[in-house]
């Protein structure tokens, strides 16, 4: 867990060596609004930051046992309840929210019922139950904690509405209790809020309940699942991998960066009248063959006894410890995970500190350019008489008025600037996605079979895509105006001026083509020729729809963010020249009135450049700071090296 930590502690480095750069650039008053945006994106990227480890099986595999030993060992005890059959009958995420208290927020299992997926609830504090965390008392939280694994008995038709019963199938229909009522969870989504040292440093954990039930919340399947760093998919070694275990991973898991295997309960398979050898050559033999059905290569299937390992842990025992072959687990996913997820988020920073350092450089350079082109006005003063003097006031105060008609010109291109944006809204916004979302879903509800719900939704992704298509080509247009204006203003008044920086939809556009390829594969053909399917989908048509939401609401941002800060490197500049005018008219002018020694001037001029010189040499080191603090390892790396 120590690479956690040090995974933390660069994260913070890189934090405190950006927001000293910006402290400085304000100072400085070398940073526009664009440069602001994108210092506090690359804040924010860091703050929010989180490395999510989804754990993935069906019931009595050990999965709640295998997070115990992973993370909660030092507790001294189980923390999560774990024992014979099903202890997690919901999705359940462990995390930290400095925010709130430590709770457990749980959503009953009613708002299934409503057209909203999980994340739609998110947000809503009333529609969840909280149940607050005694941290001094593990008996207490134990007892808390079991909440997750609450369930109640209702009537097959209530069951039904909540998408958890089919009367279509016969293995359901066969687990009816006595009464014909269906025992379902209580509880429909779980966030644990543990200030635990790793949840505290970005981690989230994520328990997910058996295999039925990732078919049964479309939430796991389009998001959770999907989006997390790491998926383990535990096993039970000595069953093997089993038929509905093969389904599951080809169908929401699949070999990939970040998936292993985790062949569990290998101590079931310590047989005390076999050498060690004997018994290290069967579980390498389950290993190869786990490995071979799901596609991984071998390294990648992980044998372990978690329930040794947590017993080994807290009763200090390690050789049972080694022999559970935890360690080699915990090495694999940290040492594997965080350098992949460091590498990635270092990259993303280093554009944002790309974007940054051009801001502040332009706007440098204009202040530098301008002050040696007034020293040397200045300097052609010397030995002129009273009368070329007064030539150069009237020539500052045409440059000036020639400037401000610019200004004035410029009022037009905001008005089409204007229309242009209220354009770009209308065809990214969400009044459009609601209209389509509402238009799918009635015509889901109004055909008969699951098969004919197929169009409907095919439709709806095409029509997603060509509204993007159609925002991309509005952005397109605005940026091509406000590049042409930027070429005018630095050849008319000789600005150097960085092209406008520019907005790409394609990630969303592509985050829709996901989302679709996700429904392809939960509903193929195959399984469409079900009409029991129907309810189904009509459920994980509510997830997709609110994924699509989301995925609208953050285009919409970076659109308005971008329409905010795309004319402000030119109006810093524009403001910075205006001043300068103002600055080169008022010095001359008292030149010539006689008020001020030119050679003062000149003087006040060289020292505001040779001023400016360390500032820029000294913002210069601090980005070069920022920059190696993206390369460096964590402060207690490098102190143990």
């Amino acid at each position: 867990m120590q690479d956690f930590q040090q995974y933390g502690a660069w994260r913070a480095l890189v934090a405190s060596a950006l927001e000293g750069y910006g402290a400085a650039l304000q100072d400085a008053s070398l940073i526009d609004g664009a440069g602001e945006q994108q210092l506090a994106r690359a804040l924010a990227r860091l703050r929010d930051d989180r490395l999510s480890v989804a754990f993935v099986a069906e019931f009595s595999r050990g999965k709640t046992e295998l997070i115990n030993a992973l993370f909660f060992a030092d507790y001294g005890q189980r923390i999560l309840p774990s024992s014979a059959g099903r202890t997690t009958m919901c999705p359940t995420e462990l995390l930290w929210d400095p925010a709130l208290p430590p709770c457990i927020r749980l959503l009953p299992i009613e708002t299934r019922a409503q057209q909203l997926s999980t994340s739609d609830f998110r947000e809503d504090a009333g529609a969840w139950t909280v149940l607050p965390l005694e941290l001094d008392s593990p008996e207490r939280m134990i007892e808390a904690f079991r909440q997750v694994s609450q369930t109640r008995h209702v009537p097959p038709a209530e069951a039904e509405r909540y998408g958890l019963y089919d009367p279509a199938d016969p293995d359901l229909a066969a687990g009816l209790a006595q009464d014909g009522a269906v025992e379902i969870p209580q509880w429909r989504h779980a966030i644990i809020n543990l200030p635990h040292p790793l949840l505290k440093q970005g981690l989230v954990i994520l328990d997910t309940p058996g295999l039925n039930a990732i078919g049964t919340e479309p939430e796991l399947t389009l998001n959770l699942i999907p989006n997390a760093h790491a998926v383990l998919f535990i096993l039970a070694a000595e069953t093997g991998v089993t038929k509905s275990d093969i389904e599951v991973w080809r169908t929401h898991i699949g070999a990939g960066p970040g998936r292993l295997a985790v062949l569990n309960k290998i101590d079931a398979m310590w047989d005390e009248l076999k050498s060690s050898e004997d018994n290290e050559a069967e579980i390498a033999r389950q290993q190869r063959g786990v490995a071979q059905l799901l596609g991984l290569e071998t390294a990648r299937v992980y044998p372990v006894s978690a329930q040794k390992a947590l017993v080994g842990k807290i009763n200090g025992d390690m050789a049972l410890f080694e022999k559970s072959r935890l360690g080699t687990l915990e090495a694999a996913l940290f040492h594997d995970l965080i350098p992949a997820r460091k590498e990635i988020i270092g990259r993303q920073l280093r554009a944002d500190l790309d974007a940054l350092l051009a801001g502040p450089q332009a706007l440098a350079g204009a202040r530098l350019r301008d002050l040696v082109e007034q020293q040397h006005e200045l300097e052609s003063l010397r030995g002129k008489n009273q009368g070329v003097i007064a030539h150069m006031v009237r020539r500052v105060e045409a440059e000036k008025k020639e400037f401000d008609a610019s200004l004035f010109k410029l009022q037009g291109t905001r008005a089409v600037f204007a229309r242009l944006s209220t354009e770009l809204y209308t065809t990214l916004g969400m009044d459009v996605v609601q209209e389509q979302t509402e238009s799918v879903r009635a015509a889901m509800q109004a055909a008969r079979f699951a098969t004919g719900m197929r169009a409907p939704v095919r439709t709806y992704f095409e029509l997603l895509r060509a509204s993007l298509d159609a925002s991309q080509a509005k952005v397109g247009e605005i940026g091509a105006m406000m590049e042409t204006m930027y070429r005018k203003f630095s050849a008319e008044h000789g600005l150097s001026l960085n092209l406008p920086m520019s907005l790409s939809l394609a990630r969303y556009r592509d985050e829709i083509d996901q989302i679709e390829a996700l429904f392809d594969k939960q509903f193929g053909t195959a399984t469409l020729l079900f009409s029991s399917r129907a309810a189904l989908l009509e459920r994980f048509f509510d997830s997709i729809a609110s994924r699509v939401r989301r995925a609208f609401r953050a285009a919409n941002l970076d659109a308005e963010n971008w329409l905010k800060v795309i004319m402000a490197p030119l109006e810093a500049q524009i403001r910075q020249h205006r001043e300068q005018l103002r600055h080169r008219q008022a010095s001359i002018q008292r030149i010539h009135d006689a008020t001020d020694s030119l050679e003062q001037k000149i003087g006040a001029f060289e020292a505001s450049q040779a001023d400016l010189e360390r500032t820029r040499a000294y913002l210069a080191d601090l980005a070069g700071r920022v920059s190696a603090s993206l390369d460096a390892d964590a402060p207690e790396r490098r102190a143990a090296a």
